[in-house]
């Protein structure tokens, strides 16, 4: 073996390029048509044939509906804060109003 696939053996198999991926499954022989394949069908290819077990990828536990609550609740401290002239608060609160908003997007 060179050291290019030393180094890339040494590689998680999800953060492998398709070229890596490539080369690693021409070395199975359990596995054929390496080259019509993308990304994904050779990652699950190769994790099936070495007996790699996927773990489940979390989901949001937060619903949009929750989230947009949370950012309404926000705007309303941020009036107060504003109207109290407390400059400090308010920027504290819209950041995390746009966090949440940005973690909307995400959860959408």
């Amino acid at each position: 073996m060179t050291e290019e696939t030393n180094e890339s053996l040494q590689k998680p198999l999800d953060k492998m390029t398709v070229k890596e991926l490539r080369e690693v499954a021409l070395e199975l022989p359990e596995i054929t048509g390496v080259h019509g394949m993308n990304k994904a069908e050779l990652l699950a290819e190769i994790k099936k044939v070495k007996g790699i077990v996927e773990e489940p990828v979390h989901e949001h536990s937060e619903t949009v509906v929750k989230v947009k609550s949370r950012i309404k609740a926000f705007k309303v401290k941020r009036a107060t804060a504003l109207q109290d002239k407390d400059a400090r608060m308010a920027s504290i609160y819209r950041r995390r109003i746009s966090r949440l908003k940005k973690k909307s997007r995400k959860v959408a």
